[in-house]
C-alpha cells in the first residue's frame, strides 16, 4: 500500500510541476509577444538617433536628413580583411536631404571588446571625411573601457584618412593617430578596428566597389 501511495504522490508532484512549467512557458511567451513591438520601436529609435548623431553638422545647419537602408555589403576581399580584426558590417544607410547626398552611415560590430560585442555607427561624408562615430552598444569596464563614447569616439570626427591607428604616446597632429584610452587597450583596439571597418566600407561604396544585392 505504501508503494502505491508513493507512486500516487510522485505522479501528483510530477503533474503539478508540469502545470507550473507549462504556465510559466505560456506567461513568458505572452510577455515576449506583448513587449516585442515596443522593443523593436525602441531599437529603431536608437538607430535613428545614432545615424543623426554621426552627421552633427547637418543638424547644426537645420538640415533634415533621411536615412535609407541600402542592400549593399562590403566586397569579399574587404569582408575577409575585416574578419581578421573580428569586425562585421551590419546595416548600411545612405544619408540625404533635399539638397542632395550627404554620405553613408555604416554599422560595424567588433566581437573583441573586453566585455563582449561593441556596436557602433560610423558616419562618412560624401568627400570621405569621418563626420562622427556613435557607440550604440558597449559593456566594458566602468571608468576604463566604458569611457570610449566620451574619450575615444570624438577623436575620429572630422578626420579624412583611409584608416586609423591608436597610440599610447600621444597622437601626432595631422596624422591618422588617435589616443588610446589609458589602461583600456583591448577596448581601444576593438573600437578602432570597428571604426576602420565602417570607414573602409563607406569609402568602398563611394568608390563604387561595394557589393549590391
Amino acid at each position: 500500500m505504501k508503494e502505491k501511495s508513493d507512486v500516487r504522490t510522485m505522479l501528483r508532484e510530477a503533474g503539478i510541476l508540469f502545470v507550473i512549467t507549462l504556465l510559466s512557458g505560456l506567461i513568458l511567451g505572452l510577455v515576449y509577444e506583448v513587449t516585442k513591438e515596443p522593443r523593436r520601436l525602441q531599437q529603431e529609435r536608437a538607430i535613428e538617433e545614432a545615424c543623426i548623431a554621426v552627421f552633427p553638422q547637418a543638424k547644426e545647419k537645420g538640415v533634415e536628413l533621411t536615412f535609407e537602408t541600402l542592400a549593399a555589403e562590403p566586397s569579399a576581399a574587404l569582408r575577409e580583411e575585416l574578419a581578421q580584426d573580428h569586425v562585421e558590417i551590419g546595416r548600411i544607410y545612405s544619408a540625404s536631404a533635399a539638397s542632395g547626398f550627404y554620405g553613408y552611415v555604416v554599422e560595424a560590430v567588433s566581437s573583441k571588446g573586453y566585455g563582449g560585442d561593441i556596436v557602433l555607427y560610423v558616419g562618412v561624408g560624401a568627400d570621405g571625411t569621418v563626420n562622427g562615430v556613435s557607440i550604440l552598444e558597449i559593456n566594458e569596464t566602468a571608468g576604463l573601457g566604458m569611457e570610449a563614447p566620451n574619450v575615444l569616439a570624438p577623436q575620429f570626427a572630422g578626420r579624412k584618412v583611409d584608416s586609423f591607428v591608436y597610440t599610447k604616446t600621444g597622437a601626432a597632429p595631422g596624422t591618422n593617430e588617435v589616443d588610446a584610452i589609458s589602461s583600456a587597450t583591448i577596448t581601444t583596439d576593438a573600437v578602432t578596428n570597428a571604426v576602420n571597418g565602417g570607414l573602409k566600407t563607406a569609402l568602398e561604396l563611394l568608390g563604387g566597389g561595394a557589393v549590391h544585392e
